[in-house]
C-alpha cells in the first residue's frame, strides 16, 4: 500500500476561502471525490482515511480537506450549528477548486457535513457515501457514552492521554489492539494543539432545543434528497449507534444500507478492503462525464 505520509507533502496545500483556510491534498484522477473526516480528537483528513485514499485515487480526483477547527486548516468553528458551517465551508472549497459537482463522502462529522451539504445544495452533489454519520436521531435518543466521551474531552480538566485512549481504542473501534502506536501517538500530538484546545471545535449540545438543531432526521428535505446514498455502518459503533442506518433508509429515496458485525465507529479503517469495494462500485454507477 503506498505511504500516505510520503504522498501527503508532495500534494498537500493551503486553499484560501472566506473566513479562513483549508488544508486539502488531492491525489488521482477522474471524477471529483470529496472525502470528508470525522471529528474525533486529533482527526485530520489523510489521517483518517489512509487505508482508503490509494484505492479511490485509482478512480477519482480525491479531495482531502482537514476541515475547519482540524488538522492544518483554521480552528474555530459555529459550534451552533456545525455541519451547516462545514458545509459552507465545503462548498466554498469546491468553488476554490473549481468542482461544479462531485460525488461526497463522509466519516461521522463528515458524514453528517455531507448530508448537510446535499441538502444545501442537491445540484452539486451526485452520489453520497456516509459512513456512521453525525446528526442522525441525536434529538430522539439519549447520547451514546462514546459520543459523550468525545464532546467532554476537552471540558473538565482538559485532554489527557488517558480521555484519549478511552475514545480512540474502546469507542472509536471494536478492537482498539488493531490501532497501531504510530497512529494513537499521532492523533494524541494533534489533539493537543494549543490552537485546538483554545477552541474546541465540538461540545455538548447545551439543551434539547440545541440537539433538534443537530438533528439532520428532523429536515423534511431528506425526502426529496434524490442523490443515490450509500450508507455503511459498524454494528458495533459507541458513538453513533447503528440504528441511524435504518432512520435514514426509512426517510431518504434512494439509500442502501450496509451493516458490519464486530465493527466499531471506523468502518473505513476496521473493514477497509470490503469498505473500498463498496464505496467504489457505488459511486462507479455514476453518470458523471
Amino acid at each position: 500500500m503506498n505511504s500516505i505520509a510520503r504522498l501527503e507533502p508532495q500534494s498537500g496545500r493551503v486553499v484560501k476561502v472566506a473566513g479562513g483556510e483549508i488544508f486539502v491534498t488531492e491525489l488521482g484522477e477522474g471524477p471529483p471525490l470529496l472525502m470528508l473526516h470525522g471529528g474525533g480528537p486529533g482527526a485530520s483528513g489523510m489521517s483518517n482515511f489512509s487505508r482508503n485514499i490509494p484505492a479511490m485515487a485509482e478512480a477519482f480526483r480525491v479531495i482531502v480537506p482537514d476541515m475547519p477547527g482540524y488538522g492544518r486548516s483554521s480552528k474555530g468553528l459555529d459550534r451552533t450549528d456545525p455541519f451547516g458551517a462545514l458545509a459552507r465551508a465545503m462548498l466554498a472549497l469546491l468553488d476554490a477548486l473549481g468542482v461544479e459537482r462531485g460525488h461526497v463522502l463522509g466519516n461521522s462529522l463528515g458524514g453528517g457535513c455531507a448530508l448537510r451539504l446535499a441538502l444545501e445544495a442537491p445540484e452539486r452533489v451526485d452520489r453520497l457515501v456516509l459512513l456512521g454519520p453525525g446528526g442522525v436521531d441525536t434529538s430522539r435518543r439519549p447520547p451514546t457514552e462514546g459520543l459523550m466521551h468525545l464532546l467532554d474531552y476537552y471540558s473538565g480538566e482538559g485532554p489527557t492521554r488517558e480521555k484519549f485512549e478511552q475514545f480512540l481504542c474502546k469507542d472509536l473501534v471494536f478492537d482498539g489492539a488493531s490501532l497501531p502506536e504510530t497512529l494513537i501517538e499521532a492523533r494524541y500530538a494533534a489533539s493537543i494543539d494549543p490552537e485546538v484546545v483554545a477552541n474546541p471545535p465540538l461540545v455538548r449540545p447545551k439543551d434539547l432545543k440545541s440537539a433538534q438543531a443537530l438533528d439532520l432526521t428532523l429536515d423534511p428535505r431528506l425526502g426529496s434528497l434524490e442523490a443515490p446514498t450509500l450508507v455503511l455502518w459498524g454494528v458495533e459503533d459507541r458513538v453513533n449507534p447503528a440504528t441511524g442506518g435504518r432512520s435514514l433508509q426509512e426517510r431518504m429515496p434512494n439509500c442502501d444500507l450496509y451493516l458490519f458485525s464486530r465493527t466499531g465507529h471506523w468502518v473505513q479503517w476496521e473493514r477497509a478492503a470490503e469498505f473500498n469495494a463498496a464505496a467504489i462500485t457505488h459511486l462507479s454507477q455514476s453518470t458523471m462525464a
